[in-house]
C-alpha cells in the first residue's frame, strides 16, 4: 500500500530528524571550539539527505495512490499533512535554493558584523538582494500553494493563517494598545509612588541558579527522563520530544533573567513532550505552527508565572535555593513588580508584554509592504521610524542598531514569521480564559504549585492534536471559538489596567 511508503518514509525522515537537532543542540552546548568544521560537514550531509529524501520525485505518486486507500480518519489527517509538507518541500527549484541559501548567509555576516558599528549603508546593498529573494519566493510559493505571496510565507510557520483575518485583529489591537500602553505606565507608576521597585542585589551563584531553575521546571511539570538543562548563548529549547534539550544563560548580578528564560522554555518544552508519540514519525504528530508553540511557552511565562498565585506558590523556592538574603525583605508583590515591569523601549527581545505586541505588529506592516513592493528596503529606517514615534513614541531614525537591525529576522530571509510572537501571545490568553471555565479553582491550584489538572487540559486539547487541524482550526477546537483578541485585551486590562 502507498500509505505504507508513506509511514516508512516518515520513519526514515524522523530518524535524520533526530540526528540534527541533537548534533545542533550539541552544538550550541557542549561542543569544542574545534569541532565546528567537521560538525557543520556531518550536518550539511545529514540535511542534504533529509531533503533528498523528502522531496523524491516517487512521494507524489505514492501520495495520489493513497488517497484511493481505505484509511482510517488518521490516516486520512496525516496523508493531508504529508502532502501539505511535500508541496512547500519541492515548491522552490534547487537553483533558487542555492542562491537564497547563499545569498542569507552572507547577508547574516555581515549583519552581525555591521549592526554592532550602526552601519547601516553597508548592509543595506546585501538586505535589496534579501529582499528581492523574499518577493521570488513569494510568487513560488503563492502559485504552487493558491495563496497569496504573503500568506504563502506565513504558511510556512503557522499553515491556515490568513492576512485577511490577521489584518483586521492586529489593527484592532494596534488601536488598542497605543491608548492603553500610557495608561499601564500611568498605573504603574501610581503603584510604585507607593512601593518602590526593589533592586536586585547580587552576586548570585550560578549553581544556586540552576537549582532553583530544575525546582521550577519540575513544579510545572517538566519531564526529566525526557529531557534536560544546560547553558548557551541564549535560551533556547531544541532536541526532539523524547530527548528535549533546554538552555538558559546565567547572570550572576541578578537571577530572574534566567527563571524567566527557564520557564519561557519549559513552556515549548511541555508541549514537545506532550506530542502523541504514535505519530511522532507523520508530519502529523509534530507540533502546529510557531504561533502555538509560542502561545504554549508564553502561557507558562505570561499566564502562568507572573501571576500573583504564581509567586504565592515560587516565592518560597527562592528562599529554599538561592538563600534567605538573596531578597531580603521582599513579598510576591515585589517579585510582581520586577517581573511585569512596563516600560517603552527599543528592543523588541527586551519588551514586555505589554508594549512587545507593537513592536511585532510593525514588523508585520512592513514586511507585507515589503513583499508586495509598496516599500523598497532604503525606505525602511523612515518608514520604521515613523512607526516607532506613532506607536512607542520613541524615535530611531538616527539610531539604525537599535532600530531595523536589530533582528537577525530579515537578514536571514524569514519573513512570514513575526506574527507567530503576538499570535501566539493572544492565543495563550484565550486558553487560558477557556481553561479557566473548565477548572474554576485554576489560580488556587497555581498558588498551591499544583499544575496536572491545567496541564491535562492543555495536553488533551493541543499537544496530543497535533498538526491534525490548521492553526485557526485548533485553537477554534480547543478554546470554542476563533481567534478573539479580546481575551488578550482583557488579560492585559486585568494585570496592568487601571481598573485591574
Amino acid at each position: 500500500m502507498s500509505f505504507e511508503k508513506l509511514d516508512a518514509l516518515g520513519r526514515r525522515l524522523e530518524s535524520l530528524e533526530h540526528a540534527l537537532s541533537i548534533l545542533g543542540a550539541d552544538e550550541a552546548t557542549h561542543m569544542a571550539v574545534g569541532g565546528g568544521e567537521k560538525r557543520a560537514e556531518a550536518m550539511a550531509n545529514l540535511a542534504g539527505m533529509y531533503h533528498t529524501q523528502s522531496t523524491a520525485p516517487e512521494i507524489r505518486d505514492w501520495i495520489e495512490a493513497a488517497k484511493a486507500e481505505d484509511l482510517n480518519e488518521d490516516q486520512t489527517l496525516a496523508l493531508g499533512e504529508f502532502e501539505r509538507s511535500y508541496v512547500n518541500a519541492t515548491c522552490l527549484p534547487t537553483e533558487f535554493v542555492e542562491r537564497r541559501t547563499v545569498a542569507t548567509m552572507r547577508s547574516e555576516q555581515l549583519w552581525r558584523e555591521l549592526r554592532a558599528r550602526n552601519d547601516w549603508d553597508s548592509f543595506l546593498p546585501a538586505l535589496e538582494g534579501v529582499v528581492d529573494l523574499v518577493r521570488e519566493e513569494a510568487a513560488l510559493r503563492s502559485d504552487a500553494l493558491g495563496l497569496a505571496p504573503y500568506d504563502a510565507l506565513m504558511e510556512q510557520y503557522d499553515p491556515g493563517n490568513r492576512t485577511e483575518t490577521l489584518n483586521p485583529i492586529f489593527a484592532d489591537l494596534k488601536g488598542f494598545l497605543k491608548d492603553f500602553v500610557p495608561e499601564a505606565l500611568d498605573v504603574q507608576e501610581e503603584k510604585l509612588s507607593q512601593r518602590p521597585l526593589k533592586a536586585l542585589k547580587g552576586p548570585y551563584s550560578i549553581e544556586n541558579q540552576r537549582e532553583l531553575g530544575l525546582a521550577a521546571m519540575r513544579a510545572v511539570g517538566f519531564d526529566f527522563t525526557h529531557g534536560s538543562l544546560a547553558v548557551s548563548h541564549h535560551p533556547f529549547c531544541g532536541g526532539v520530544p523524547t530527548d528535549v534539550r533546554m538552555t538558559t544563560r546565567y547572570r550572576t548580578d541578578q537571577f530572574l533573567f534566567s527563571l524567566m528564560a527557564v520557564l519561557h522554555e519549559t513552556g515549548h518544552a511541555l508541549y514537545e513532550q506532550g506530542l502523541d508519540k504514535s505519530w511522532s514519525h507523520w508530519p502529523l504528530g509534530k507540533a502546529r505552527g510557531m504561533g502555538i508553540h509560542e502561545s504554549q511557552s508564553l502561557f507558562v511565562e505570561m499566564q502562568l508565572a507572573r501571576s500573583p498565585e504564581f509567586w504565592s506558590f515560587a516565592l518560597p523556592m527562592i528562599h529554599q535555593y538561592m538563600g534567605e538574603d538573596a531578597i531580603p525583605g521582599w513579598d510576591a508583590t515585589d517579585v510582581l513588580n520586577q517581573v511585569n515591569f512596563v516600560e517603552r523601549g527599543y528592543i523588541r527581545v527586551d519588551a514586555d508584554e505589554v508594549t512587545y505586541p507593537l513592536h511585532v505588529i510593525l514588523r508585520y506592516e512592513l514586511e507585507q509592504d515589503l513583499v508586495y513592493g509598496k516599500l523598497e528596503a532604503a525606505q525602511i529606517p523612515e518608514a520604521w521610524d515613523a512607526k516607532m514615534t506613532e506607536y512607542l513614541g520613541i524615535s530611531t531614525i538616527d539610531d539604525p542598531k537599535d532600530g531595523p537591525m536589530q533582528d537577525v529576522h530579515w537578514p536571514g530571509g524569514a519573513f512570514g514569521y513575526f506574527p507567530s510572537y503576538t499570535l501566539g501571545a493572544m492565543i495563550a490568553a484565550q486558553q487560558w480564559s477557556a481553561l479557566e471555565k473548565s477548572l474554576p479553582d485554576a489560580r488556587e491550584q497555581i498558588g498551591k504549585g499544583e499544575f496536572d489538572a491545567i496541564n491535562d487540559w492543555r495536553r488533551q486539547n493541543i499537544w496530543l492534536q497535533g498538526s491534525r487541524y490548521s492553526t485557526p482550526d485548533l485553537i477554534t477546537r480547543a478554546t470554542g471559538e476563533p481567534l478573539n483578541p479580546e481575551f488578550f485585551k482583557a488579560h492585559l486590562r486585568k494585570r496592568y489596567g487601571r481598573n485591574g
